[in-house]
């Protein structure tokens, strides 16, 4: 691929699977630092900061920093920031979203928010939900970080983001902003942050219905990598759902290196 200003590069499914790193990725960051060519670690996950993110890919052996790592939280904080400098802001989420709206100079409240920001909540209750559909009742916007319905986990999969979003929705009628993919926010959040437009940025993933839709919706190019969700038995069903093509696919990260000529 010629032209390469930057790489947004997700996560699980690309570079690893749950704690175990998949081959190759190490190599790639490595070659990718030596070439000079700026990338992203781009994730729709809302719970981790930066910091969390960057030590759980050291764990596995990939390079990684915290100023490396754009999360969904971080784009859904400056999202909101963009549209109202230190708007008053209700969380139901975690530690990743609760300091990313600090960061972003966001005050955090308990009564009257002007925006209700929610990502995946683990302590989310029924309080949680009635507080959270009377705040959006009275006014305040609704945002989501992510859309995901389910994650998995050590136990097999549980509610994510998304779920507990639909059911606030179901409450009040209202839609959110949804800033993670496969929506566009976050990839243009993640291109400005290494300073070129996303029509110079190549989106790296494994979901098509994400990754590679998230990218293509932002005006990026997309590089699908068969090592996680997708592959060869299952692409065409993804690719009509989705309505997406990929600009490239890679069997592997091996070949990724060769695609992206590093």
């Amino acid at each position: 691929m010629h032209n390469i200003q930057g790489l947004l590069i997700d996560l699980d499914g690309t570079l690893y699977h749950g704690g175990k790193m998949i081959t190759g990725a190490d190599e790639l960051i490595r070659r990718l630092r030596q070439a000079a060519v700026p990338f992203l670690f781009v994730t729709n996950n809302s719970s981790r900061t930066p910091a969390n993110v960057a030590a759980h890919l050291r764990g596995m052996g990939i390079a990684a920093q915290a100023d490396e790592v754009c999360t969904s939280s971080l784009a859904a904080a400056r999202y909101i920031a963009g549209e109202l400098p230190g708007a008053r802001v209700a969380i139901l989420g975690e530690d990743g979203l609760h300091q990313a709206c600090a960061a972003a100079g966001l005050q955090i409240v308990a009564e009257s928010p002007q925006y209700v920001v929610q990502g995946i909540d683990r302590s989310f209750t029924y309080d949680s939900l009635a507080q959270a559909s009377r705040w959006i009742l009275g006014g305040a916007k609704f945002v989501l970080t992510n859309p995901d319905l389910m994650l998995p986990s050590d136990d097999g999969f549980m509610p994510g983001a998304g779920t507990l979003g639909a059911a606030i929705e179901a409450a009040t009628g209202v839609a959110p902003v949804v800033i993670g993919k496969p929506e566009s926010h976050l990839i243009t959040y993640a291109s400005s942050l290494l300073g070129i437009l996303p029509e110079h940025a190549v989106v790296i993933g494994d979901n098509m219905r994400t990754d590679i839709a998230a990218g293509a919706g932002a005006g990026c190019r997309t590089v699908l990598v068969l090592t996680g969700l997708t592959n060869r038995d299952n692409y065409e069903r993804y690719q009509q759902v989705s309505g997406v093509v990929p600009d490239e696919i890679c069997n592997d990260l091996t070949e990724l290196m060769t695609t992206l000529g590093v």
